[in-house]
């Protein structure tokens, strides 16, 4: 049996019996389990993904489709991800090739749809489109005594990662929505790249970086200081509960062992992401966008030892939260996704999704060790699809991405170098999973049912609330 299909048995040894409730095309939902609410809830984030992100990672990792462990939980269904002032339509989507390239959100008012309930405003941060405070899923969980947790493949202020925590009218003010994570609110595990100390490949660089993704120099002081007193009040005794800080590999994966500090602030070594920003020995640019990225197959220039994988934080992280026996709540972001969207680079967007199904599995294991999926809740799904990645010879049709078998590249082209308005997959095993297929009540013609971002960040709230 090879290494998937060994991964995938041991998956549906954690569940129980299959029953098929929906019909495709659309949403179905299988092992959903009794609806007394989950203790731990995950959700897991590539940021930019797609349908034919996933494909073409499954392609060169398996030479064929459905081998991720998502593509085979209870439920699998659609998301829209628009903004506040946008919406979308199937019949003008799929009557349009163009159409999809329009009205896309921005990372904060999805991240914030997702953590809220609520839409917003392209760029904010836990804020309504008035600027009032909204709240999160996770000030919900800490209300309930759980505690809560985000870790991320770029800097831990970035957009994703900041919508499940902080209040801010703008994405762009990384020092102060650092600060407000550090200094004010409960969480209990941030965990990110951003260093001012470390280059792009993780070399140490005199700390003449930037400081704004840490909270400035004074925020970044405060946190190599070593009196112990930075911290909010994040049990409610009274008292500054100090964080932390962890910065090298071998600190990272000591943490998912044994006993941990109750709030941990990771920092990795790499100022903007753990990899994709690494140097690249070639480059080309897409003559459909006028984007220049970079050109190597996966993994053709050795990545960063020095700082954890995505999967090494998110073991970390578990470990860390798992300390509270009321439960906890936990975002992962596989944000570099994106990034290689952005630049329309087809092999570092594989290492990152790649990466990113790993840490999937991770997390997996993880639940099968502790309690399953009667007392766990996982969501698998992104925040916006980038880069408009389809088949070759797509425009003014769609055409399927072709695999060119394990370990090469398929044939695919980008068509964007930013975000779509696409339906992005939504996957969910676990505790709770049925009242998220029961808000996939909405129908596109071709992907069938979907829910939208509000309606997960609405049900958060519900699930966590207990």
């Amino acid at each position: 049996m090879n290494r998937s299909r060994a991964f995938l048995a041991g998956v549906a040894a954690v569940g129980t019996a299959v029953t098929t409730l929906a019909a495709a095309p659309g949403a179905t939902a299988h092992q959903l389990p009794r609806a007394h609410g989950p203790k731990n809830v995950i959700v897991m984030i590539s940021d930019g993904w797609g349908y034919n992100h996933i494909a073409a990672t499954d392609y060169y990792q398996y030479g064929r489709t459905g081998t991720q462990v998502y593509e085979h939980f209870g439920l699998r269904t659609a998301m829209s991800t628009y903004s506040v002032e946008g919406s979308y339509s199937s019949r003008a989507t799929w009557s349009s090739f163009a159409q999809t390239a329009s009205g896309a959100t921005d990372s904060a008012a999805a991240s914030t749809a997702m953590s809220t309930g609520a839409k917003t405003l392209d760029g904010a941060i836990g804020k309504d489109r008035s600027g009032k405070d909204l709240v999160h899923a996770f000030q919900v969980a800490e209300r309930a005594g759980r505690s809560t947790g985000v870790v991320t493949s770029v800097q831990f202020s970035h957009a994703t990662p900041a919508g499940f925590v902080a209040h801010n009218t703008t994405r762009n003010d990384y020092s102060g929505i650092a600060r407000e994570m550090i200094y004010n609110s409960a969480t209990d595990v941030v965990m990110g790249a951003g260093s001012p100390c470390h280059d792009a490949n993780g070399r140490a660089n005199g700390c003449t970086g930037s400081t704004k993704y840490v909270g400035g120099a004074t925020t970044w002081a405060d946190l190599t200081d070593t009196d112990g007193a930075l911290g909010a009040d994040a049990n409610g005794d009274g008292k500054k509960d100090p964080w932390t800080l962890v910065q090298s590999r071998q600190a990272f994966q000591q943490l998912a062992h044994g006993r941990t500090p109750r709030r941990v602030l990771g920092v990795a070594q790499a100022d903007q992401t753990l990899q994709q920003g690494r140097a690249c020995t070639t480059t080309a640019t897409n003559p459909l966008t006028e984007v220049t990225g970079c050109a190597e197959t996966p993994y053709e220039t050795g990545g960063n030892t020095s700082v954890p994988t995505l999967s090494e934080m998110s073991a970390a992280a578990l470990n860390v939260l798992d300390q509270d026996r009321d439960g906890f709540g936990l975002m992962v972001e596989g944000g570099a996704v994106d990034w290689a969207s952005h630049a329309n680079s087809l092999g570092r967007l594989i290492e990152e999704q790649a990466e990113f199904n790993r840490a999937v599995q991770t997390v997996v294991q993880w639940i099968g060790s502790h309690g399953g999926w009667k007392n766990n809740l996982l969501v698998v799904t992104g925040d916006h699809e980038c880069g408009y990645l389809t088949g070759p010879g797509s425009d003014p049709t769609w055409t399927k991405v072709v695999n060119k078998g394990r370990g090469h590249l398929p044939l695919a082209e980008f068509h964007s170098s930013d975000h779509t308005n696409s339906l992005i997959p939504f996957y969910a095993q676990g505790s709770g999973a049925e009242r998220l297929f029961a808000a996939a009540d909405q129908h596109d013609s071709v992907r069938g049912r979907y829910l939208d971002n509000t309606e997960l960040g609405s049900t958060l709230k519900r699930l966590l609330a207990g």
